[in-house]
């Protein structure tokens, strides 16, 4: 997935690479979801042909209907089975009427009918104000529920997405023209932070209304975390600008932020548990390049992070912008190539080493600090490429008194990864002399999973992501950390 056409490629905790949806789930139920939580056409297809070839259909002819919608329900099902719930709650991508979601809204049909009492449909529709008109128009609404009745399926209830909430008489025409009750309308409007958003729908009692339609009661729950979260995001006491240096941003016309998305809201969750309001300011790394004489911008932040990435595009101006953040005490944090670039720019302003390079740039370098993994350079060898990179949650090793152990607050963590270089052993000994401290390690194979500079205010990358594991209401220890080292920056 091309992060400026997908945005982010979230992983998983067993190593499976999902779009931005998982993350977006993870981070709301506070859950750690797995590949059985993930299904694409691609994965469902493969599946079913490796089945086929191993005579699971006893050589019978197999078929796009049903055989495809029955393999989208056994995954469905072995997702409820693996993670023991008592309820399952599946979206289905893109918009009604596309081709690409046709087979998976067959399996849908079947499942109902199959188990009606034990499924519910529900539609999420935009309803556009034209600016010329200022009326929410339901008509685009209604057509959807029709195209979706072509298909064979009732919604139950339709969230009604828009500018605004849904009014009254808005709500009884789609009532009137879909056959879905009046009460099951429930309106979405834009809110200021998506984490209004469960608070939103508890005011429609939606959760509720599933439950009943279900025969089911809900169990006590306590949203007052959440809405002390809101009060912090509402009102904080102080605003933090925190640069990112990348290259994903750009896609036509417009900023595409969903390339980082996880690491957007680590740095959100961080900033409002310590009672901040976050400013990003996006840094296309390419301008240092342009105009080193730009470096100055950085003076205006608060705190760099250098998140992950592949190729060549832009990383001399990362490098360059990680040297300023060194030399000139801004607290910084890089994530997997962030850190790698790190190790790149010390390697080269401090150790003198000035052809210092990954060898994932720059093969012929007489200073690989960065090289590629051993079983890396295996599977590449042999152009095995889809899904097999160092992928998923492993253990690390903290040194004790590390910046990294006292924001932990523990010795051992797992993290999550997704890379094919790392911190080349043969180069750690004169790394560590010069003062860039390898403060945390993978123990089985003693590779390096963060680097810090003890000198430094804040100077902290890691290999792994862990922006994957942050959470609203637990915010990631690195990240709180590096948040709280950029208030004694501000004035």
């Amino acid at each position: 997935m091309n992060p400026t056409e997908h945005g982010e490629v979230f992983v998983t905790k067993d190593g499976m690479e999902t779009d931005q949806d998982v993350g977006n789930y993870e981070r709301f139920l506070d859950v750690e979801l797995t590949r059985t939580n993930y299904m694409t056409t691609g994965s469902v297809y493969l599946s079913l042909i490796q089945a086929e070839r191993n005579l699971a259909f006893g050589g019978k002819q197999v078929e796009v209907v049903p055989h495809v919608p029955n393999e989208v329900i056994r995954r469905i099902q072995e997702a409820a089975k693996k993670n023991r719930a008592e309820m399952v709650l599946v979206e289905i991508g893109g918009t009604v009427g596309e081709y690409q979601n046709l087979l998976f809204l067959e399996a849908a049909r079947m499942l109902h009918l199959r188990v009606p009492t034990d499924v519910q449909f529900m539609l999420v529709s935009y309803l556009p104000i034209p600016s010329n008109l200022g009326e929410m128009k339901t008509k685009p609404t209604q057509y959807a529920v029709r195209t979706l009745n072509s298909a064979g399926i009732q919604p139950h209830f339709i969230l009604a997405r828009g500018t605004h909430a849904l009014d009254a008489p808005r709500r009884e025409r789609i009532a009137l023209n879909t056959g879905v009750p009046l009460d099951d309308i429930i309106a979405a409007p834009d809110v200021a932070s998506i984490y209004e958003v469960p608070i939103n729908f508890e005011r429609e009692h939606l959760a509720d209304k599933i439950l009943k339609n279900f025969g089911l009661q809900a169990k006590t729950h306590d949203l007052h975390p959440w809405r002390g979260l809101l009060t912090r995001i509402r009102h904080p006491k102080r605003t933090v600008r925190i640069g990112i240096a990348g290259k994903y941003f750009g896609s036509g016309d417009f900023t595409l932020l969903d390339a980082y998305i996880s690491v957007l809201e680590s740095i959100k969750h961080a900033a409002w548990a310590d009672h901040a309001a976050p400013e990003i300011i996006w840094i296309e790394s390419e301008t240092f390049e342009k105009d080193r004489k730009r470096l100055t911008e950085l003076e205006n932040v608060d705190g760099l992070i250098v998140p992950g990435g592949f190729g060549s595009r832009g990383v001399e101006g990362k490098i360059s912008a990680i040297g300023y953040a060194r030399k000139h005490g801004i607290p910084f944090l890089g994530l997997c190539y962030g850190m790698q670039l790190a190790v790149v720019e010390f390697s080269r302003s401090v150790l003198k080493w000035k052809d210092a390079h990954t060898t994932e740039i720059n093969p012929e370098t007489k200073h690989p600090v960065i090289n590629i993994l051993p079983e890396q350079r295996e599977k590449l060898a042999k152009k095995d490429y889809g899904g097999s990179m160092r992928l998923g949650a492993y253990p690390c090793r903290l040194q004790k008194e590390s910046v990294s152990a006292r924001a932990y607050g523990t010795r051992v963590v797992s993290e999550r990864h997704r890379h094919r270089y790392e911190l080349n052993n043969a180069f750690r000994k004169p790394l560590e002399k010069a003062g860039m401290h390898v403060t945390g390690v993978y123990p089985e194979k003693n590779l390096a999973e963060i680097i810090e500079i003890p000198s430094h205010p804040f100077f902290v990358g890691v290999q792994f992501h862990p922006e994957f594991t942050s959470r609203p209401l637990r915010p990631h220890p690195l990240f709180l950390a590096f948040l709280q080292a950029t208030r004694k920056r501000k004035p």
